[in-house]
């Protein structure tokens, strides 16, 4: 089989389509390791800063797109050369609808564009977070019917989730376990002999259903998880006692224990909204989870449990949370990264702004986002900004702010994240801690 060959000399063009934290990694992986990548994405903006040799996702530095750009890592915003494409990577957004379901039109998109230039024997590759049976309906059936094609014969199906984790400097796409699954053993095949090409470990399942489920089974288990702590942690802020401490003594224990820990809500692309898949396509089979729905009434509460807190908190040294000076401290959905997708603190800014507080925020990672068609732009941090407010708000816990630096110049604080644990402070209060 040509394609097998091609893949086996890394000599097979790839098409990326989706240049986002999960399409732009990938391909300047595949293009370090030799092979010619057609990176493919709607937005002009990111096609021309990656012309420019300027990357806009946290890690990938801009001196990798340097030495690619125009080399064996093209880009464009059209799809016309994908036609040349031995095989075709979607990576595209996976989100929810206002009404908490699927939402694939991107994929749908994606492969109308596709489907134009596709040409026999090429590999498609869905990596996009999806429920089970998006492959097989929106690709697979899809050629078979339109094009007349055989899956395993005239083209080749595989379903890869993504495991991309912004920020973490430990695990990255090269190091991070593949799962695969293919609609034929031949497809399968071809799916390995791709990835273990430049991946340190893959995992081959035995159909693009269960890889499916398998991703929305990892962050699902996340999910529940958060959902407990925070309700543990509401519990024990009613019982007087640290939440945070009782977590870190049970996480001695080397055996039958993981810590989570409670927050402030939950974001990004992955955890708030892949339960939800799996929740939605069980109702097709009417089959109720639970469990998943109970979870995201708790952890979609947060916010509100956080305004709850800071109220009472004000309330306890005789101030109206209306007219107050709030300082937030991250708008990022998690720490070290600038992702503010599904971020629980913009939750919490539009709340405390109803409230009729007087807002400022601060963040390293995000100079501004916007609220309806404004845009709120990140504050200077320094000692006499944090000496007029009346409360600082660690939502999210930045690496780099040095937290008795902030302990020192604050009037009082309320900590999301248990990012003062080493601070021994009668100003600090804790999320899940008795705060009157």
């Amino acid at each position: 089989m040509a394609l097998k060959q091609r893949l086996l000399e890394r000599k097979a063009v790839i098409g990326i389509i989706g240049l986002g934290y999960v399409g732009l990694p990938m391909a300047v992986t595949l293009a370090q390791k030799g092979y010619s990548v057609i990176g493919i994405d709607i937005n002009s903006e990111r096609v021309d800063s990656l012309k420019r040799g300027h990357s806009y996702i946290i890690d990938v530095p801009d001196d990798e797109i340097e030495s690619l750009i125009d080399k064996n890592l093209r880009v464009d915003t059209g799809y016309n050369g994908i036609g040349a494409a031995d095989v075709i990577l979607i990576c595209v957004p996976t989100p929810l609808t206002a009404y908490k379901e699927p939402e694939v039109s991107y994929i749908i998109n994606a492969m109308d564009n596709i489907m134009i230039y596709l040409t026999p024997q090429t590999l498609i590759i869905l990596e996009s977070t999806t429920y089970p049976g998006t492959t097989e309906e929106l690709m697979t059936e899809r050629i078979e019917k339109e094009k007349g094609w055989r899956v395993g014969e005239d083209f080749y199906i595989c379903y890869s989730p993504e495991r991309v984790d912004p920020g973490n400097t430990s695990f990255h796409v090269i190091n991070t376990p593949k799962v695969v699954g293919g609609e034929t053993a031949v497809c399968l095949e071809l799916g390995e002999i791709l990835y273990s090409s430049f991946l340190e470990q893959v995992m081959c399942v035995s159909s693009t259903k269960i890889a499916e489920m398998s991703k929305l089974l990892e962050n699902t288990f996340r999910f529940i998880n958060i959902a407990m702590m925070n309700e543990m942690a509401m519990m024990c802020e009613r019982m007087e006692i640290d939440i945070w401490e009782v977590i870190k003594g049970a996480a001695t224990k080397p055996f039958g224990f993981m810590p989570f820990y409670p927050g402030p809500g939950i974001g990004g692309h992955c955890i708030p909204l892949d339960p939800m898949y799996l929740s939605w396509q069980g109702k097709k089979y009417d089959y109720f989870n639970r469990f998943i729905e109970l979870a995201a009434d708790i952890n979609s509460n947060m916010p509100r449990y956080v305004v709850q807190q800071i109220e009472r908190l004000l309330n306890s040294k005789k101030k109206c949370i209306k007219g107050s000076k709030i300082m937030i401290l991250g708008m990022a959905y998690k720490k070290d990264i600038d992702d503010l997708r599904e971020s629980p603190a913009l939750e919490i800014y539009e709340l405390l702004l109803k409230k009729g507080a007087e807002l400022s925020f601060y963040d390293a990672y995000v100079n501004y986002f916007k609220k309806n068609s404004e845009l709120i732009y990140s504050s200077p941090l320094t000692a006499d900004t944090l000496k007029t407010m009346d409360l600082t708000v660690i939502v999210t816990a930045h690496s780099n702010l040095d937290y008795e630096w902030i302990e020192k110049y604050s009037q009082l604080i309320y900590d999301t994240r248990d990012a003062m644990s080493q601070i021994e402070s009668q100003k600090v209060f804790k999320l899940g801690q008795n705060v009157e």
